[in-house]
């Protein structure tokens, strides 16, 4: 019953466009045609008709022969020339990119949100709000915030005494901005996201009979659009700030440790450990599961290989992988020597 209502809901919001329409939007080459109305895009072991789907590998293109889907997008590299009887290919050159572009197109109607404060929402007195807020059901906002203008805060979301979120963000349920922090510009906070816990700082005591905790007095300054995953956490400083630089995008369920410095356009997936005081240059990529130990720096253009553990400092535009971490070739090698030597019986 819930299947058919969300399918019928579907139908309302759908968009439907012809294939020579989707060509000329995404700029590509139109090989073939179909008269069938494209209206969704889909994977290509679950498309039907009315779908359009990428190719953007190879591995891919025997799918494309079973496939229901009347069109795809197709990474001109592969150099696909027959799509079949009324189907048809739009060749760009990257599928991934035209595949963002195309699902732009599709994107169904944003959450229903209350406009304004919600009745429930608690607001303290001292709280600044700048034209055009809207804050959901059960929220929290504490002394001296700061919001700016057309911020979006979605229901349960707590921001506490003194932080300050700049325009155009959006803050989804159940994230908690904590005290003194400060969030860019246009960025996204998604679900149960943690901005400015108390770092891990911990000592054991003289006599040997505790642990003394460290106070982090510091703070979390996230850069203009910046989106964090579901179940993220970015620890306060202990005595200035951990900072996320403009542009970077971190995935569900990563820990950024105390004091570090994320650099501009970094890709962080989900899973990645970083310990306190690391540094990371502008448009590192690091895979999941990556980890990296404490007061590392890593340079700018670094690729970080999934399930790697970084242990020292790695310099400019190097791609790195295994445990410890070294440049790819060369821990590719000696994996490919073990496989040789497991063979051999050794």
């Amino acid at each position: 019953m819930r299947i058919n209502s969300y399918l019928s809901n579907m139908k309302k919001v759908s968009k439907s466009y012809a294939i020579e329409e989707l060509s000329e939007l995404l700029k590509g080459n139109l090989v073939g045609h179909t008269d069938q109305l494209i209206s969704e895009p889909e994977q290509i072991e679950s498309a039907k008709e009315s779908s359009i789907t990428f190719i953007g590998h190879k591995k891919y293109i025997a799918l494309w022969e079973k496939s229901n889907a009347s069109a795809a997008i197709v990474d001109r590299s592969l150099k696909l020339t027959n799509p079949g009887l009324n189907k048809a290919f739009i060749e760009v050159d990257n599928a991934d990119l035209a595949m963002a572009q195309l699902l732009d197109l599709f994107t169904p109607s944003p959450v229903k949100l209350h406009q304004g404060i919600h009745p429930s929402a608690i607001v303290d007195e001292s709280a600044l709000l700048s034209e055009g807020v809207t804050i959901g059901a059960n929220s929290y906002i504490g002394p001296n915030v700061k919001i700016g203008k057309n911020v979006t805060i979605y229901p349960n979301v707590t921001i506490l005494d003194e932080a300050e979120v700049e325009s155009h963000t959006i803050i989804k349920a159940g994230t908690v901005v904590a005290e003194r922090c400060i969030i860019g510009h246009y960025c996204i906070l998604h679900a149960n996201v943690s901005i400015g816990s108390d770092g891990f700082g911990y000592r054991p005591s003289p006599d040997g009979r505790g642990i003394i905790k460290i106070v982090h007095i510091g703070n979390v300054v996230v850069g203009n659009q910046v989106e964090i995953g579901s179940g993220s956490c970015i620890d306060r400083g202990k005595f200035s700030s951990t900072t996320i630089g403009d542009g970077t995008k971190i995935d569900n369920l990563v820990q950024i440790a105390h004091n570090c410095i994320i650099g501009r356009a970094c890709m962080i997936a989900a899973l990645c450990g970083i310990s306190g005081s690391v540094t990371l240059g502008d448009g590192v990529i690091m895979a999941g599961q990556a980890a990296i130990k404490d007061h590392i720096t890593i340079g700018n253009g670094v690729t970080i290989g999934g399930r790697s553990g970084v242990m020292n400092d790695i310099a400019d535009g190097k791609t790195i992988l295994g445990y410890p971490a070294i440049e790819a070739k060369e821990t590719l090698r000696q994996w490919a020597a073990l496989r040789r030597l497991g063979k051999k019986g050794l």
